[in-house]
Formats: C-alpha cells, structure tokens, sequence
C-alpha cells in the first residue's frame, strides 16, 4: 500500500474532496435559507434524485469508469463553481439551487457507484479491506471537520463561496483520477452493450439489466444473501440510533449542546480507529468473524447508549456502535468487491445499497415514535435484542465459517500486484 503511488495520489485528492462535500452538506441549507426564508422548499428537489441508485450502476457498469468519474467531478466543480458568480451578477436565484441539488445528487451517485468498482483495479485483492478502511477513515474525518469548516467559511467569506470551495475540491479530484492508472478489466469480463437488442425487447431489456441483474446476483450468492438481509435489518435500528442518542443526550439527561457535541465527537473517534483497524482484523479474523463482532457491538452500542445514565458510559458505547457499524461496512464492501465479476459490480453495488438503505428512514421513523410513547430505554432494549437476533440468524448461515469469498466467483482484479497502483473511490 505504502509503495502503490496511484492509490496515494488517488487517496489524497478524495480526502480533500470528501471535506469539501461535508462543507457543502452545511452551506447549501445555509444558502437556501438565505435566499428563500424556509428550508421547506429544499423538499422539493430531493424527488429529482429518488432511483438515481439502480440507474446508476447500469451506467457504471456499461462506461469506463475512471472517465466517467472525471466528468462527474468537473460537472460538479462547473456547478457549484457557478453559485457565487450567479449571486454576484444577478442576485440570489433559487432555480439555480434546485438545479444544484438535484444534478448534484445524480452525480454524486454515479460517482460513489464507480468509486466503489474502481479500487480493485487500483490495489491488490488482499490490499483490498486495507484500501477501503484508509478510504472510509478519511470520510469519517472530513465529515467530522466539514461542519465546523462550513461554519467558519460561511460566517467569513459567505455560504455561496463556501460552495465554490466544494468546487474547486472536484477539480482536485478530477485532477487526481488524471494521474492514475486503473487495471484493465479481466479478460472476457466485459459488459455486453449489445445484448439488450432493439425496438419494444430493448426496452425490456434495458429494464432488466437495470433493475433485476443485480438483485438476482446478491440473491443467489450463498454470502451476500444472508448478509445483504442482515445488514438491512440493521440499518432499521441503526438509523434511528443516533436520533435516540440525541434524545437520550439532550432530554432525558438533560445535558446542553456542547456535552450532546462531546459525545459524539467521541463517536467519530471509534468510526476512524475501525477503518484504520479493518485491515489487519480481517487478515487475522477472516470475514465472518469480523462481521459477527461487528454485529454484537452495534447490539450492545445500542443498548447500553440508551440505558445508562453515564455520559462517559454513554460516550465510550457510542465509540463502541460506531467501531462496530464502520468494520462491518468495510468488510461487507470489500466481501462484493471480492465475490462480484467485475462487469457486474456497479449493478450489484447500486442493488445492495437500494435494498439495505430502504429500511432506514422507516426504521428511524419507527423507533422515534416508539421512544416517544415508551421512552429510549425500552426501545433501546428492543432495538439491541433485535440486533442480537441478526447475530444470531447470522451463525445459521455461511457466514459464520466465511474468511473471504470462498467458493464464489473471482475477484474483479487479479492477485498479483498492479503496474502501478491504478486508482479508485470507495
């Protein structure tokens, strides 16, 4: 890893525009409270991105993918680069933040999409788990810092100029993706653009390969089926853990801002010692064990954060849920990176992240509504049982033996060590 420039070259250029992207988060709502007097309007846009997610491994999958992360980087810096010069010739434009928002979301999706098929073409297979917790650790860091950044540029220079400063983070991107090399695509690997063939059976056809091919893949493979059912189970509870750690923080204990803003900071802490971690417990572990424990730790985080009275205790466990829940995605990332065909992997990406994403604004809407009535302890208590119930379901299927992805098809790049380092996003 220490050796592959291309990685290097490829990890800074995200770092820095992962913390423009956590400025951004901030300075857009910023702006259009601006501009508009109600955050309400911003509803308005987020429907141009619903289904962005299947469509975009489709894509992924049928265009080179380095490309394609350059152009959706320069779109974006073109984009949010045109925000304070629009503000400075004609005035606060709304239409301009709808459009924003709403490309910026397709792009976004595209972008992260091809990030995530683009590693095992920039390192090796075993490097792979290494590669994705740097990559992981470096998001948790910006979208710690991000915030306060976007905090100090917006009361400075102005949220419209904190979004050019997003901007200018994608050109470094786009610049970065220029000076690294990807591996080729194994042969015989690549994508049929023909095979949807013409008229009414094309569309059809297009159809399919958009929506079902990748399902159909996560649903046959004896690894990612339980996991991909697990994982959906836990980001029903998972989401809404954090609004009732907030709830548990702020009313239940009665603690101010800054004691809610210790405890999380704490938090993030155990997120960036799990992705600095992830590598070397997988090679020592194997899979199956690492995402096993990773599930008991998201049972017993979510428990104790909602029990204790403590706030170091409730501060540590939340450390704890937050190792948990960044080791397990790191492996589960790199466990459809292993397993996957390459010509597959952004279909399957897009389908894994559809499906397991689906329950988390239920979840969190379901958990708040049972705190309200019964209060976070209760929910709590039943949010960690259920967790334990994924623990348990797990150890039935393979995934309790697994140590990678044994028995399943072939990595997307091969074994031996790249020219170079080609490059990647996760």
């Amino acid at each position: 890893m220490r050796r592959n420039k291309d990685f290097t070259v490829f990890w800074l250029g995200q770092a820095l525009s992962v913390l423009g992207g956590s400025v951004s988060m901030l300075a857009l709502p910023l702006l259009v409270l601006h501009a508009t007097g109600s955050l309400v309007q911003m509803g308005l846009v987020t429907v141009v991105s619903i289904g962005a997610g299947v469509f975009a491994g489709y894509v992924v999958d049928r265009l080179d993918r380095r490309r394609l992360m350059i152009v959706c980087d320069l779109v974006r810096a073109v984009l949010f680069g045109a925000v304070p010069l629009v503000w400075w010739v004609a005035g606060p434009q709304i239409w301009l933040l709808y459009v924003l928002t709403a490309l910026a979301a397709v792009l976004r999706t595209l972008f992260d999409v091809a990030y995530v098929t683009a590693i095992p073409h920039l390192v090796r297979t075993q490097d792979l788990t290494a590669a994705n917790g740097r990559l992981m650790g470096t998001f948790a860091l910006g979208s710690l810092l991000g915030p306060v950044v976007a905090g100090f540029l917006t009361a400075g220079v102005g949220a419209d100029w904190a979004l050019a400063l997003d901007g200018a983070t994608f050109l470094v991107s786009a610049a970065s993706l220029v000076r690294v090399r990807f591996t080729a695509r194994p042969a015989g690997d690549e994508p049929d653009k023909d095979k949807a063939g013409s008229g009414a059976g094309a569309g059809a056809g297009v159809f399919r390969e958009m929506f079902v091919v990748g399902f159909r893949f996560l649903w046959s493979h004896p690894l990612l089926r339980p996991l991909t059912v697990g994982l959906t189970v836990l980001t029903f509870v998972t989401m809404g853990a954090t609004d009732l750690l907030i709830y548990r923080v702020r009313h239940d204990l009665g603690r101010d801002a800054a004691t809610l803003g210790y405890v999380i900071a704490v938090s993030g802490a155990g997120s960036v010692a799990a992705a600095l971690s992830a590598g070397r417990l997988r090679r020592l572990l194997g899979f199956g064990t690492c995402w096993l424990a990773s599930v008991a730790m998201i049972a017993v985080g979510v428990t104790v954060t909602g029990v204790s009275r403590s706030v170091p205790v409730i501060a540590a466990l939340a450390a704890v849920f937050m190792f948990g829940i960044t080791l397990g995605g790191i492996c589960s990332m790199t466990l459809r990176q292993e397993v996957t065909p390459d010509h597959l992997l952004g279909r399957v990406t897009s389908a894994f992240w559809t499906v397991h994403n689906a329950s988390g604004p239920v979840g969190a809407a379901v958990l708040t509504l049972l705190a309200a009535r019964h209060g976070v302890p209760a929910v709590s208590l039943a949010g960690g049982a259920l967790c334990l119930l994924v623990l348990g379901g797990a150890l039935l299927t393979p995934l309790r033996g697994s140590r990678a992805g044994a028995g399943a098809p072939g990595p997307a790049a091969p074994d031996q060590e790249p020219a170079a380092g080609p490059s990647a996003r996760a």
